[in-house]
């Protein structure tokens, strides 16, 4: 909160008050997690977004760390080093700064971040019915009375990805695409497109690579050009990339129905309470349909919770901006006079502390409060 007017800091601190309030009486333990964090999960597990407005440096070790351009990742850290079993049911709340480049308006370069996360709930529907309902809780305690709600689910994506015949490798391509909407169409049309694929600069090398030993042929094609390695890959992972490019002319083709039934699921938008029929009309198998019994679960216990699903908008292609999500993620938004602003946003992320290092599956849900942007919204 520097540089701002004493009596602005004041407003700004009760305000806090009021969201920690909330997520302190719900039973949440108040931690402050460490400020500068190492770099590595965040520019590998973030979205592009973050990575590139991540203030990275190295320390005098040579280690390569990072002011947190968020909290969910440190209060991650925390729970693996405070918990004697990473997999026991914690809840934390924080409140603190984070730092990021600014690139919009009501972005300032150092922001105030409050938040919640919920590890090893048992039930994962009710746990994410909980998690919206205390960040909307919160920000009707700061003053917020007019705002939207908005709400993705990654677990049905993946699960129509794993319903849909196709190699492992593609499936695992398409994922991490999922936040790139033009490079998932291109990526899925090649698969359908098989051999008839158009051919590129590196075709000739992957015509090598198709008759041999990969990685000796990278080695070869470096060394005879004395190419530099860029980008931060060695020769086995570009070996291995051409080697995947190489399978894929050999599969076969994807079934183009296939393939328009994932792109007319991430189409779908409408009112939260009534994407049933649309989910129905997706010719996806058994994990599909145990993902839409589970989204089921979560709208009846929103309205549990007093909640109204009918009042909230789904999209299937909504993501956020961090690709470490997982599941079911959510937004909340204000309308300023310069447009609509994200005021809060959340969701299920369960790889996330296996990516970290946990010896056992951790299910984790959480949601973050940018309490510099509700401010503004409220002034």
């Amino acid at each position: 909160m520097a540089g701002k007017p004493s009596s602005e800091r004041a407003a700004l601190e009760r305000q806090n008050q009021a969201l920690m309030a909330v997520f302190e009486r719900a039973g949440f333990e108040h931690i402050a997690p460490d400020i500068i964090q190492p770099a590595d999960i965040f520019l590998e597990r973030s979205g592009e977004d973050i990575r590139a407005r991540t203030f990275v440096f190295t320390d005098p070790s040579g280690a390569e760390m990072c002011l947190r351009p968020d909290l969910t990742v440190p209060a991650c850290r925390f729970h693996l080093s405070h918990a004697g079993n990473p997999a026991d049911e914690r809840r934390y709340c924080y409140l603190g700064p984070a730092f990021r480049y600014p690139d919009e308006l009501l972005s300032p370069q150092e922001f105030t971040q409050a938040g919640l996360e919920w590890f090893g709930a048992r039930e994962p529907a009710a746990a994410e019915a909980r998690v919206l309902k205390l960040t909307i809780s919160a920000l009707e305690a700061a003053g917020l009375s007019r705002y939207r709600v908005g709400f993705g689910d990654l677990g049905l994506f993946s699960a129509l990805l794993a319903d849909t015949e196709m190699p492992e490798r593609w499936r695992r391509r398409l994922r991490h695409h999922f936040w790139r909407p033009h490079a998932f169409r291109d990526l899925l049309e090649s698969f359908c497109a098989g051999r008839s694929a158009r051919r590129t600069s590196i075709s000739p090398l992957v015509d090598r690579v198709a008759g041999g030993n990969a990685l000796a042929v990278v080695e070869a094609e470096i060394g005879s050009r004395t190419i530099p390695l860029v980008g931060g890959r060695d020769l086995a992972e570009i070996a291995e990339r051409l080697a995947n490019k190489a399978a894929d002319r050999q599969e076969t083709p994807l079934d183009r129905k296939k393939a328009e039934a994932l792109n007319a699921y991430l189409a779908i938008t409408g009112e939260a309470s009534g994407m049933d029929g649309h989910f129905a009309a997706i010719a996806g198998g058994g994990r599909f349909q145990g993902a839409r019994e589970h989204y089921a679960r979560r709208l009846f216990e929103m309205e549990e919770l007093g909640l109204n699903p009918r009042r909230f908008r789904f999209a299937a292609g909504f993501g956020r901006e961090l690709e470490y999500y997982t599941g079911f993620t959510f937004q909340i938004e204000a309308d300023t006079p310069h447009g609509p602003v994200a005021v809060a946003g959340g969701g299920r992320y369960d790889d996330l502390l296996s990516d970290m290092g946990s010896p056992v599956p951790v299910p984790a849900v959480g949601c973050a409060i940018h309490t510099d942007r509700l401010k503004a919204v409220l002034a």
